[in-house]
């Protein structure tokens, strides 16, 4: 069981290492696609969006590096999924054409949902 729990995590973590790519590469991109939804206001709360898109590109790769690596999994998960919810509203839920990157972003949730709940950095591998 270990090792689809690994391979799990592994392959959970490479959609945000490559997302924040996008955020840190093609910054004017990625606000323009966020102003392409119906709820850009919310990319505007905090004024130019440019800087938090960076910083959330920063945060996607540190989080999801240690999501990647088992280093402090219950805590990546967790600033993965509060990156994740505003992303999903701003983006997905107000350029809803078709439910498909909706449904994405809410199984991408349950996978960091299932490690935020379980703990394998400590209690679950001894068990295992």
């Amino acid at each position: 069981m270990y090792n689809s729990v690994l391979l799990f995590r592994i392959m959970l973590s490479g959609i945000f290492i490559v997302a924040s790519s996008s955020h840190l590469l093609f910054v004017e991109r990625t606000i323009h696609k966020m102003n392409q939804s119906r709820f850009k206001s919310l990319g505007y709360l905090f004024g130019d969006p440019t800087y938090p898109i960076i910083v959330s590109g920063i945060v996607m790769l540190l989080a999801g590096i240690c999501l990647l690596l088992g280093y402090k999994t219950r805590v990546a998960a967790t600033v993965l999924a509060l990156i994740l919810i505003p992303i999903t509203l701003t983006v997905q839920v107000g350029q809803m054409t078709t439910l498909g990157p909706l449904f994405k972003n809410i199984a991408i949730f349950g996978g960091l949902l299932f490690f935020i709940i379980n703990d394998f950095n400590n209690s679950q591998k001894q068990k295992i």
